[in-house]
């Protein structure tokens, strides 16, 4: 993130640092101020982290954002790292010196069960409530007085109304009895809510901390330094200072610095972080790397594709905290709750002191109730519940190559009935190999010849083994014009002097070419599951001069994970644009019943919509350009990172190493996530619903109301820590039994 100076947002968002955030309406306060700023497009302020993202057309000055946030009582500037807002060491302080001035307040009553009296002089009483009321507690008064001047409520203010009550009733009992007898004093009660309260925010920031360990131990795998092969010499340099095309030497055991190309070397690389794969992959000159990963025993020289934030690292950070600050649309229900949660409250604590007072209680039971009701009607767990448990669910899956992109997919997750899969990089490798290449009216040399020349540069597997086949048997490729892409069909173009066309049977179909005595030949080819293409002459004349069969094998999970599906029964379907049987064969082989063949790359939207129209809840799993429309027509896209950017692009999943098994851990941890969100919001409701009731009816004191209160938000980040737990072994496993 660039630092500003008035100056306007240079790319459409930007990240703020929110401090004094304490409650659900804190940052719902901040998040309406932020999206009232013309030319703010969106807004969204996070309480678990801290922070803020705001996305604006480009027109809005950060001081602006600043202000306004200042406005509302809290204090903002623009996130550098982005990393989590860490609990200064003052604030441990604060907790250990509250809680040594609460005890002696305590020790009479932690005492009596065991038959000791023990009675502290109410002067000394005065002399340890006082600092932790007014000095450790400062921060309560700071923030209340900021809301209230905002024309709002929050925590602070109900925290800071309560223990103020508490301890302004002890002092008044304590300067007016002029009777001789020991007043009932309330000090412990004011001073143990506080030492409650600040303790709880600690352990909060502690909990927060584990639910966003993912994106702090992937920024932990960047490498500061780069060592950068200049001429002869080995230079380190910042990991800014290098630049595409440099040349970076990385040694055994040492993290790759930059994503690139292997240009020397062979190795043994471990990406276990980066794409959740477990085991080393072996890498050779040509292959690529990712940034991040270690490299195990081989000395490698690098060259660098990618840098800074173009890294395929730093594109997975973005878009975990992207998913992280985003919204689930449950939260919205939290956010209108939040809004009139404080003035509710308020009044059910007027309410309180005024019923039992009218009812013929003595003022200060009134009042001590009164105070029971402002400290347990806390929003902090509801502000917590699903930011909580979206940062908990969205770094474990990342943390094993799945990376889920936004919260819409955790609700949508858990309703998929039906799971569309593409053929090619989905199920396949997608590595494909020459089976046959055979002529008519030509040698086989000049069928490969003209067949590699109209591909040249394509980036298409098919292309790309062809040439490779020509390359190995030596044979030139000659000048082509006019190549043009037939979507779904193949290519046209002229090479030596000849208007070719080269593609599929649909394409031969729309010719009116005679596939003739090579029609028999194709035909057991494609039955075993391979894809034919064919080359043929469209002008002077339409003459077919051959044909080429291409295989495919299945990735070794493929068969495991649709069995997985099956098993939840979940419908499984196979959706391709390659000719019938070469699809009916992988799908016989994976016991997919349900296939769609030789599809268009633009109708396989509409399949996905007709699926939809049926009432199926579909998740579409793909790795191609041609895939992207039916990725984003899905309820739920699952992209392969080892396809186009494209297709992550358009989807709300992407897999980092291609592994179809993972597409049920997908659904099963997204499901597991917003399972959790939902126990989360149960919980925090229930607890206000249930707590506030006993505290007006006089049921508890306010020292177990301030404990309840911290317990409340703790038990909900507690239970969002659980999905920590997740493995997707042992998905895998239970989806087996």
């Amino acid at each position: 993130m660039k630092t500003h100076n008035s100056s306007q947002l240079a790319d459409r968002s930007v990240y703020l640092s929110i401090e004094g955030m304490t409650c659900a309406s804190c940052a719902g306060r901040v998040e309406k101020a932020l999206n009232k700023i013309p030319g703010v497009q969106d807004a969204r302020v996070n309480l678990a982290t801290e922070s803020a993202v705001v996305l604006s057309d480009g027109s809005v000055d950060i001081d602006l954002l600043i202000s306004a946030v200042s406005a509302t009582g809290y204090r903002a500037s623009v996130k550098q790292d982005r990393s989590v807002n860490k609990p200064r060491p003052r604030d441990g302080l604060t907790v250990v010196m509250s809680v040594l001035l609460s005890l002696p307040l305590l020790a009479p009553m932690l005492l009596e069960p065991f038959g000791t009296q023990v009675a502290l002089p109410g002067w000394l009483q005065l002399g340890l409530a006082t600092p932790v009321q007014f000095v450790l507690g400062a921060r309560f008064y700071r923030a209340g007085w900021k809301a209230l001047k905002a024309g709002a409520g929050n925590m602070d203010l109900l925290v800071a109304l309560g223990t103020s009550a508490a301890y302004g009733l002890s002092v008044y009992q304590l300067t007016s009895r002029a009777d001789g007898m020991a007043p009932h004093l309330y000090f412990e009660a004011s001073a143990v809510v506080i030492s409650l309260v600040l303790t709880g925010k600690w352990l909060e920031a502690w909990a927060k901390r584990q639910t966003v360990s993912a994106i702090t131990a992937l920024q932990a795998l960047q490498p500061q330094v780069a060592r950068v092969k200049r001429g002869k010499r080995e230079l380190e340099i910042a990991i800014e200072s290098v630049s595409v095309g440099d040349l970076v030497v990385v040694r055994p055991g040492e993290r790759i610095a930059v994503d690139g190309t292997i240009a020397d070397g062979r190795s043994h690389i471990d990406e276990s972080m980066v794409t959740g794969e477990s085991m080393p992959i072996a890498k050779q000159p040509g292959d690529k790397v990712t940034g991040g990963a270690i490299n195990s025993e081989g000395l490698l020289v690098v060259h660098t594709d990618a840098v800074g934030a173009e890294t395929l690292l730093a594109k997975m950070i973005r878009l975990i905290e992207n998913a992280q600050l985003a919204k689930a649309p449950i939260q919205h229900l939290v956010d209108k709750v939040s809004a009139w949660f404080v003035p509710v409250v308020l009044i059910i604590a007027l309410m309180t002191w005024l019923g039992w007072w009218l009812h013929g209680a003595a003022m200060e039971t009134a009042i001590i109730n009164a105070v029971s009701v402002l400290v347990i009607a806390c929003p902090c767990a509801l502000g917590l519940a699903t930011p909580t448990a979206l940062m908990a669910g969205t770094g474990i899956a990342a943390r094993h190559g799945i990376l889920i992109k936004n919260p819409e997919v955790l609700e949508i997750a858990h309703r998929i009935t039906t799971v569309i899969f593409d053929k090619t990089g989905t199920l396949t490798q997608g590595k494909a190999y020459l089976v046959e290449a055979v002529p008519l009216g030509i040698d086989r040399e000049r069928l490969l010849r003209l067949a590699a020349s109209m591909q040249t540069g394509s980036e298409h597997p098919l292309a790309k083994v062809v040439l490779k086949a020509s390359s190995e048997l030596q044979i030139q490729t000659l000048p082509v014009d006019a190549v043009t892409a037939l979507p779904g069909r193949g290519l046209s173009g002229r090479v030596d002097n000849l208007d070719l066309r080269l593609g599929n049977s649909r394409l031969m179909s729309e010719l009116g070419i005679d596939l003739g005595a090579l029609a028999e030949r194709a035909r057991p080819l494609e039955l075993a599951g391979n894809t034919v293409s064919w080359l043929a002459m469209a002008v002077p004349q339409k003459r077919l001069l051959g044909m080429m069969a291409f295989g495919d094998r299945l990735k070794s999970t493929a068969y495991p994970a649709i069995k997985q599906l099956q098993a939840l029964n979940i419908q499984t379907v196979l959706l391709s644009g390659d000719n019938r049987g070469s699809v009916n064969a992988v799908g016989q082989a994976l016991g997919i019943s349900d296939i769609v063949a030789e599809v268009l790359p633009a109708d396989k939207a509409y399949q996905v919509e007709l699926l939809k129209q049926q009432n199926h809840h579909v998740a579409m799993v793909g790795d191609g350009i041609n895939d992207a429309p039916a990725l984003a027509a899905a309820d739920v896209g699952i992209a392969m990172a080892t396809g186009t950017d494209i297709a992550m692009q358009s989807a709300g999943i992407t897999l980092m190493h291609g592994d179809p098994i993972l597409v049920g851990a997908a659904l099963d941890i997204a499901r597991l996530t917003y399972r959790k969100i939902r126990q989360n919001l149960f919980w925090a409701f229930s607890y206000n619903l249930a707590a506030i009731p006993l505290a007006a009816l006089g049921l508890l004191n306010p020292q177990l109301a301030g404990a309840a209160m911290a317990f409340s938000s703790l038990s909900v980040i507690g239970n969002a820590l659980l999905l920590r737990t997740w493995k997707p072994a042992g998905f895998l496993q239970s989806a087996r039994n």
